[in-house]
C-alpha cells in the first residue's frame, strides 16, 4: 500500500487528488495542469520526465528514464495507428451493417416457406403432408430440440459468410508495454505520463486500477446476465419489426425463437461480451485505436485469472494496445497455480502484444518521499480529544483552501447502488469508517429486478 500524501503537501500545491493520493502521482497531476496551459498537445511521457527533473520535483533515474523514452517510442507509433483503425471501423460498420440486412433477409426467406408451408419447394401441398407424416414417423427420439436451431443458425452464418464476405481484418496494432518491478520504483508515474500524452492521439482510452477493473468486470456481468434473464421472460421481447411482419402469429413466434437462439449464441461466453462493453461504454460513437492502461496487474484468485484471461485476450485480439504495471513479471503471477493451462495462454497473450520490460530500479521513492516528509502530519492518532481538534482545523483549511462550500451529494457506486455523501468540498469527502463500513447494505437491485 503506498503512502498518502501529507495534507501539507496538498495545501503546498494548491489542488487535490479524487482518486487516491499518492506522492508520486501528485507530481503527475500538477504536470496535467501545466501541459494543459502551456500547450494544446501534452507533453509525451520522456518530456514529462525531463521537465520533472529540471524543476526538482523528480530525482533522476536512469531505469524511468529508459521506460520514459519506451512510452514516448509507443506513443508516437499511436498517432498513424489511429488513422489506420479510423478506416477500419468505418469498414466494419458497413460490413456488420451489410451482414445484418443479409442475415434478415434470410430468416424473411425461410419465415415465408413456413408460412406457406412449401418446405419441399415443388411438391404439391398433398405430397408435403404425406412427406411430413413420414419424417416425423422417422425422427430419432433421441434428437435434441437445440440441435435443429443451432444447424439452421450455422447455415445462415455460412450463407452470411459467402454473401457478405469474412469480417474486415484489423490493421496490427503496436505492442504495447508491460512493466514489472519492485514497489516505489516509478511504474505507475510512469504509465500516467504516458496516459496524459495520448490525449488528443487517442480517442479511446481508459486507465484502471486492478481492483477497479474487477468490480467494473463484475458489474457489467451483472448487467449482461440482468437484461438477458429479463428479455428471456418478458414476451414483449419480440422487436416491433418481427411484429410487423405479415405471417401468422405462429411463424413470429419461429422468428423470435430464431432471434433468441442467436443472443443466446453470442451472450454464452459472457467474457467476451463484456469485454466488448469494457472500453466503450461511454464513448459509443467514437471510432479509431483503443489504449488501455492498466495499474498494478494481479492473480489474487481464479475469478482474477479466468477474467483476465477472457477480458485482456478478447481485448488484445481486437486491436487494443495495453500499458500495464505489475509488481512482477507475467510467469510470475500465478504463484499458486492456480487454473495453470488457462493462465499460461493468458500470459501467451501478453508476450505477443506487449513488450515485458523491467524498470530495474532497486529504490522505493515512497520511503524517501516518506523520510523527507518526516515532519508532515499523516494521520492522526491516539484519537482523543487533541486529534479531533487537529483533524477538524485541518478540515477547515482544505475547505477554505478549495472555496469553502461545504455541499452534499449523492454518488453513484457499484451495481446499481447510490452512496449519500454529507460533506464535501470541490471533490474533498469527509466520511466515518463507521458510514462508510459499519451500516448493513441491502441488495436492492436483485431485489427489485428479479
Amino acid at each position: 500500500m503506498r503512502n498518502l500524501s501529507s495534507m501539507a503537501s496538498l495545501l503546498y500545491l494548491g489542488f487535490y487528488v479524487q482518486r487516491g493520493t499518492y506522492n508520486k502521482k501528485v507530481c503527475i497531476n500538477v504536470l496535467r495542469c501545466y501541459s494543459r496551459l502551456s500547450s494544446p498537445k501534452p507533453l509525451g511521457p520522456l518530456m514529462q520526465y525531463k521537465k520533472l527533473i529540471e524543476e526538482g520535483k523528480l530525482q533522476h533515474d536512469p531505469n524511468q528514464e529508459r521506460i520514459a523514452l519506451a512510452l514516448e517510442n509507443l506513443l508516437g507509433r499511436l498517432e498513424q495507428y489511429e488513422k489506420d483503425m479510423e478506416g477500419y471501423h468505418v469498414n466494419l460498420a458497413n460490413w456488420e451493417k451489410k451482414r445484418e440486412n443479409e442475415r434478415r433477409k434470410i430468416l424473411m426467406e425461410e419465415a415465408e416457406l413456413k408460412q406457406q408451408g412449401d418446405l419441399w419447394g415443388s411438391v404439391n401441398k398433398h405430397q408435403n403432408k404425406i412427406l411430413e407424416r413420414w419424417m416425423f414417423r422417422k425422427k430419432p427420439k433421441n434428437v435434441e430440440p437445440g440441435v435443429g436451431k443451432w444447424v439452421s443458425y450455422l447455415n445462415r452464418e455460412r450463407k452470411l459468410d459467402s454473401l457478405v464476405g469474412q469480417r474486415p481484418t484489423a490493421p496490427p496494432a503496436p505492442k504495447g508495454l508491460y512493466i514489472y518491478g519492485n514497489v516505489g520504483s516509478g511504474k505507475t508515474m510512469l504509465m500516467d505520463m504516458f496516459y496524459c500524452g495520448t490525449e488528443g492521439i487517442v480517442k479511446l482510452r481508459r486507465r484502471f486500477h486492478f481492483h477497479e477493473a474487477m468490480l467494473k468486470i463484475n458489474e457489467h456481468m451483472h448487467r449482461l446476465w440482468k437484461n438477458q434473464v429479463e428479455e428471456n421472460s418478458l414476451q414483449s421481447s419480440i422487436s416491433n419489426w418481427i411484429t410487423s411482419l405479415p405471417f401468422d402469429m405462429k411463424v413470429k413466434e419461429w422468428v423470435a425463437a430464431e432471434e433468441r437462439y442467436k443472443q443466446d449464441v453470442q451472450i454464452k461466453n459472457i467474457l467476451p461480451a463484456v469485454a466488448d462493453k469494457f472500453l466503450v461504454e461511454q464513448h459509443a460513437e467514437q471510432r479509431g485505436a483503443s489504449v488501455l492502461c492498466f495499474d498494478e496487474i494481479q492473480t489474487v484468485d481464479v475469478f482474477a485469472i479466468v477474467a483476465l484471461s477472457g477480458i485482456l485476450g478478447r481485448l488484445l485480439s481486437t486491436g487494443t494496445v495495453l500499458v500495464a504495471t505489475s509488481n512482477r513479471e507475467p510467469h510470475d503471477l500465478n504463484q499458486d497455480g492456480m487454473h495453470r493451462e488457462l493462465f499460461q495462454k493468458f500470459v501467451s497473450k501478453l508476450e505477443k502484444h506487449c513488450e515485458i520490460i523491467a524498470i530495474g530500479s532497486e529504490i522505493d521513492y515512497r520511503r524517501l518521499i516518506a523520510q523527507r516528509s518526516i515532519d508532515q502530519v499523516h494521520y492522526f492518532w491516539p484519537l482523543d480529544g487533541n486529534a479531533l481538534r487537529a483533524f477538524e482545523t485541518t478540515w477547515e483549511q482544505v475547505t477554505i483552501q478549495l472555496g469553502g462550500k461545504i455541499t452534499s451529494h449523492t454518488i453513484r457506486v457499484m451495481f446499481g447502488r447510490t452512496l449519500e455523501v454529507p460533506q464535501s468540498c470541490n471533490g474533498v469527502a469527509r466520511l466515518t469508517f463507521e458510514y462508510l463500513c459499519g451500516r448493513p447494505v441491502l441488495d436492492l437491485p436483485f431485489c427489485m429486478n428479479m
